[in-house]
């Protein structure tokens, strides 16, 4: 479950494009703290704190207690952007929530015990065809990912969501049986399966063919003539 991390933070005197790119020249980036029925705060927070925490991971699923300049708001990341071309946070935008709030949230998809499934094993691949489901939970019970178990898992076979267990009072937001992961077979499986088939198969069907008691006498064969007295 996602713990309440702490985070500094200033006012931003100004806003504005030419405010904005000043701040990113001094070294942070800007933000903005809304929601809860209060009015917007514009804020900034230093660059490369901020870069730390969204590379580290979970950041859009982390509980943050923001202090700006000595006040403290109970926060959660709702959206960030980067730099085209550099990949460096230009803004970020935080929501407000009260204690006991539920909110909808992405979380990531994380598969485990990959090297214990027999399809593994024999070739397949792990196709994960959901990286991340939306959940409605608690604030105070953000999961911090979605595990997936695929020991035992053959090729051709799937893992769906409602095979995983969820935490209690978070909700999935669209299909709960949704396939999160697939192992998907190896190049010539499809023949090889047709083939090893066939080939157990054929000792059956031969024998099945066979008369009882012996070959059947060729067609047109004269008969034995009868014995002279």
């Amino acid at each position: 479950m996602t713990s309440v991390q702490e985070m500094k933070a200033t006012v931003r005197p100004k806003g504005g494009k030419g405010a904005a790119r000043s701040a990113r020249r001094a070294g942070n980036v800007p933000g903005v703290i809304y929601g809860n029925n209060e009015p917007p705060v514009m804020v900034l927070i230093e660059h490369d704190e901020l870069k730390k925490r969204i590379y580290k991971g979970h950041f859009l699923s982390t509980l943050y207690e923001l202090d700006v300049d000595g006040k403290k708001h109970r926060v959660i990341p709702r959206d960030f952007q980067l730099d085209a071309l550099k990949d460096l946070p230009m803004h970020v935008d935080f929501l407000r929530v009260a204690e006991g709030a539920k909110i909808r949230v992405n979380i990531p998809v994380h598969v485990l015990n990959t090297d214990q499934s027999p399809g593994v094993k024999r070739g397949g691949s792990v196709n994960v065809v959901n990286h991340s489901v939306m959940l409605e939970c608690p604030v105070e019970a953000i999961p911090d990912s979605i595990d997936v178990d695929i020991a035992g898992l053959e090729i051709s076979h799937s893992r769906h969501l409602n095979e995983v267990g969820l935490p209690e009072g978070v909700r999935v937001i669209g299909r709960e049986d949704m396939t999160l992961v697939t192992i998907v077979a190896p190049s010539g499986f499809a023949e090889e399966q047709k083939a090893a088939a066939e080939a157990a198969t054929a000792p059956a069907e031969a024998a099945a063919a066979a008369p009882a008691g012996g070959a059947a006498p060729a067609a047109g064969a004269a008969a034995p003539a009868a014995e002279k007295k």
